[in-house]
């Protein structure tokens, strides 16, 4: 059997997502064992889907995997987040052509079957159009959509997603069904294709942000043409010069911010080999499957929270936190409004730098604070806020890239470059003005 097979079987995945289990709950356990871990990772990459986004987040999220096992862990899992397993070439090959219409050798100038990065729902290609243009080209694991389908409906493969991002929580079923609309939509590749052209136009006029330019006569729902763009990956981007590394994660935060605050939507995939460094501060941001889109209220209500940080008033901070959390009354209120003040000390406290330790500490504090919450009644805890699962996501995983980087940023200063925009976007225009 090519142990590259994806297997997609309901039976099949759930056996082997069982023996992913006994041994994640073994090594609690034996605590240190390497082998327990490669082998877990190595199910993980093979089983791709959800159970490979498992891995993936747990290799560079701090404070996903305990700190007695981070060492082995982190070692066997960071070979699944820098290359999940890839489809066999002849399934490229078919895939290709049948999204495209025609042969690949008609398609393209030239196309490696062999690819240069795989995840857990497609790999990529490097390939050149006949006029000279070198592109990626990103490819759908054969039967992935059907292995999706089939983790979606396992609801405790999903809770294991869902954990560490939102703790456990009273109000699970509306998570999980929120989980399902933005997994799902990552299999729709002319989706992803709309949404970069929509990041692009968010992020017109910002030249440190590279977003790459669809091909769309080279693209489907299953097959994402893009032009190629050179630069170093994030490992190597760790290693630089610290200059180089503070301009680049202000880049990254104008990225992350303005589209949230101005643009109203976010990437909720953080995944460190969805960057690419160029000098100058440039950053190139690959992957828009999981976008995150918000309410205007929402919109709002975040720009304004962003307007009190960057002010330093902690009363109005505190004031407009309480409807953005939807926080009731009481211990609740206080649990909710605590942790969201904790995760804006980069904005509070200038300069900043993120370190693994404290995003960490805003994982276990996020855990502690839900299992403090379910202690109280049941009408006294409100469902999550709007988009609050994968903007967790995006903050725990974003945070956690940032602090390989370290670097001292003024946050605050960057925010202040598009902060005004946002404020008039919003109708916050009076609020600006007040702050300023």
């Amino acid at each position: 059997m090519d142990p590259r097979k994806l297997p997609a079987g309901r039976l099949g995945r759930l056996g082997r997502v069982a023996w992913v289990g006994a041994r994640l709950g073994a090594s609690k356990v034996l605590d240190r064992k390497e082998h327990t871990a490669v082998a877990v990772a190595d199910m993980l990459g093979t089983l791709r889907g959800l159970a490979s986004k498992i891995g993936q987040m747990a290799s560079y999220v701090d404070g996903v995997i305990p700190e007695t096992q981070d060492t082995p862990w982190q070692t066997a899992l960071s070979a699944l987040r820098a290359a999940a397993p890839s489809s066999p070439p002849q399934e490229v090959r078919k895939l290709v052509q049948s999204e495209l219409g025609g042969t690949i050798e008609s398609l393209f100038e030239q196309f490696d079957l062999t690819p240069f990065a795989s995840a857990s729902i497609g790999q990529v290609h490097r390939a050149r159009l006949a006029d000279g243009r070198d592109v990626a080209v990103k490819v759908q694991h054969a039967g992935i959509a059907k292995a999706l389908e089939s983790d979606l409906s396992n609801a405790g493969l999903l809770e294991t997603v869902v954990g560490p991002i939102v703790g456990r929580h009273l109000h699970a079923s509306d998570l999980l069904a929120e989980a399902r609309v933005r997994f799902r939509e990552e299999l729709d590749y002319a989706l992803e294709a709309e949404r970069m052209k929509a990041f692009a136009r968010i992020h017109a006029g910002e030249p440190s942000v590279v977003i790459p330019g669809v091909i769309d006569e080279r693209s489907s729902s299953r097959v994402l043409t893009t032009e190629l763009v050179p630069g170093l990956g994030f490992d190597d981007a760790c290693a630089a010069e610290p200059d180089a590394r503070r301009q680049w994660a202000e880049t990254m935060w104008r990225f992350v911010f303005r589209g949230v605050l101005v643009g109203g939507m976010f990437n909720a995939d953080p995944h460190p080999g969805n960057y690419v460094f160029q000098p100058g501060g440039r950053v190139a941001f690959l992957d828009f499957g999981c976008v995150q889109p918000l309410s205007r209220e929402h919109q709002r209500m975040a720009v304004q929270v962003h307007v009190d940080a960057a002010a330093k008033d902690e009363d109005a901070f505190r004031r407009h936190a309480v409807p953005y959390l939807r926080a009731h009354p009481g211990k609740h209120e206080e649990l909710a409004v605590a942790f969201m003040r904790h995760c804006f000390e980069p904005i509070f406290r200038v300069p900043f730098r993120m370190t693994r330790g404290y995003v960490a500490g805003l994982v276990r504090e996020l855990a502690d604070s839900a299992n403090e919450a379910r202690k109280l009644p049941v009408g006294e805890v409100p469902p999550l806020p709007e988009g609050i699962l994968f903007m967790n996501r995006l903050q725990f995983g974003f945070y956690s890239v940032l602090a390989r980087l370290e670097v001292d940023v003024d946050f605050a200063a960057v925010e202040r470059g598009f902060i005004e925009e946002a404020c008039r976007a919003t109708g916050l225009g009076g609020v600006f003005e007040a702050a300023r």
